[in-house]
């Protein structure tokens, strides 16, 4: 199997599976247990793990907490947001083409008396900063703005968003899941004071994320959402996940280390994938062709269904047509509509995100499976010989 889909999840490396492994059995204490050995061995590690995770994204530990993942972090900082700063109002700014962990928890808090703005982007998924700013209102709360889009790697000027949140006044949330450990990811510098990210979208397990807090200029607050004991802060209650904290640790030191040279090395993996494939008769890519990650491609074949064309790969090779938290909708990507593509050309389009583990004879192998399936796709498709002919743009 050649896996090409780690925008979904990535496989947990190995070092972080080490690491991992004495917290299971021979280390099993509960890090809140203060009076016995194993529960501060078990406190020892995750404070390790949390100053390798704040050591990433340049922050104090203080300002990592620690979560299930960046579907709850998500959800943590907009509905703790709104109830917590809810007398200075209740307007929320969020993009159209944000993963639906920040979408849903942004419809869930117009319901509990939010109004929410959803901005419009370009053709090739960028927010227009003017629009942004003319958007913000003195009752304007949060700002959240997806760091690096999970559907098409496109990367939003973040400093630039933070210039203007700071400008109003403006709290600003990132969703970064798909940005930190594998580009340098500094809330603070860019001006993001609440920022959500997980461990398995970096070669960590899965079930277990963080939300950063900012904690000085300014110290953010939130409401927290799950009750019961007072783990995190008070912000999370919940016995915390040692392993997989200890797991997320490691896996944030590996990132630190290695993200410069991977980046490079799936650039170039990424560019020859896109050269050949884009060689293909009808293809266009969808997203910016420079602001966005390193490792993701998205493209957009004319003529053939992508759910179709993936299934015919069937044990050789794992692909995405969008986010996995929606694979089971038939509708078209909201995001690639959202940048004016057509449902059509939506359903065409093939998502393609290498990873640590993928190497250039995997690429070599991806192209040839894709252009025989999209060619035996054509060739069967009614749509395909219309277009041929000029009769269907």
């Amino acid at each position: 199997m050649i896996y090409l889909d780690n925008n979904a999840t990535t496989p947990c490396d190995p070092r972080v599976v080490d690491a991992m492994l004495p917290y299971f059995y021979e280390q099993p204490g509960n890090a809140a247990s203060r009076n016995h050995a194993p529960g501060w061995l078990a406190e020892d590690a995750v404070k390790e793990a949390r100053a390798q995770v704040a050591r990433l994204i340049g922050a104090d530990p203080r300002e990592v907490i620690f979560t299930s993942g960046a579907t709850e972090s998500d959800n943590l900082a907009i509905k703790g947001i709104l109830q917590q700063y809810r007398r200075k109002g209740s307007h929320i700014i969020t993009l159209q083409t944000e993963h639906k962990a920040v979408l849903d928890a942004c419809a869930e808090a117009e319901k509990l008396g939010a109004e929410v703005t959803y901005l419009s982007v370009d053709h090739r998924g960028m927010v227009n900063l003017q629009e942004l700013d003319e958007a913000i209102r003195p009752d304007t709360i949060l700002v959240s703005v997806m760091w690096g889009n999970n559907e098409t790697g496109v990367l939003q000027p973040m400093p630039k968003i933070g210039a203007i949140c700071e400008k109003h006044g403006t709290l600003l949330m990132s969703d970064a899941t798909q940005v930190v450990g594998k580009l340098p990811c500094n809330p603070r510098e860019a001006g993001v004071h609440l920022m959500a990210f997980t461990a398995h979208k970096m070669y960590g397990p899965k079930g277990v994320g963080a939300l950063y807090l900012s904690q000085r200029q300014p110290k953010v607050s939130v409401a927290a959402q799950l009750h019961g004991g007072g783990h995190e802060q008070g912000l999370r209650s919940g016995t915390l996940n040692v392993p997989g904290i200890v797991g997320f640790g490691k896996a944030a030191a590996l990132a630190a280390a290695e993200m410069e040279t991977e980046a490079a090395r799936l650039k170039k993996l990424r560019d020859t994938l896109e050269r050949e494939l884009l060689g293909i008769e009808a293809t266009t890519l969808n997203g910016h062709p420079e602001h966005r990650l390193p490792h993701v491609s998205n493209i957009a074949f004319q003529g053939i269904e992508s759910e179709t064309v993936m299934m015919a790969f069937g044990q050789e090779l794992a692909l995405s047509s969008g986010s996995a938290c929606t694979s089971a909708s038939v509708e078209p990507s909201h995001v690639l509509t959202a940048m004016g593509l057509k449902a059509a050309a939506a359903h065409s389009s093939l998502r393609f995100s290498l990873g640590r583990f993928t190497k250039a004879e995997d690429v070599e192998q991806a192209v040839v499976l894709v252009r025989d399936g999209v060619e035996k796709m054509r060739a069967a498709s009614p749509a395909w010989s219309l277009y041929q002919k000029g009769s269907l743009a």
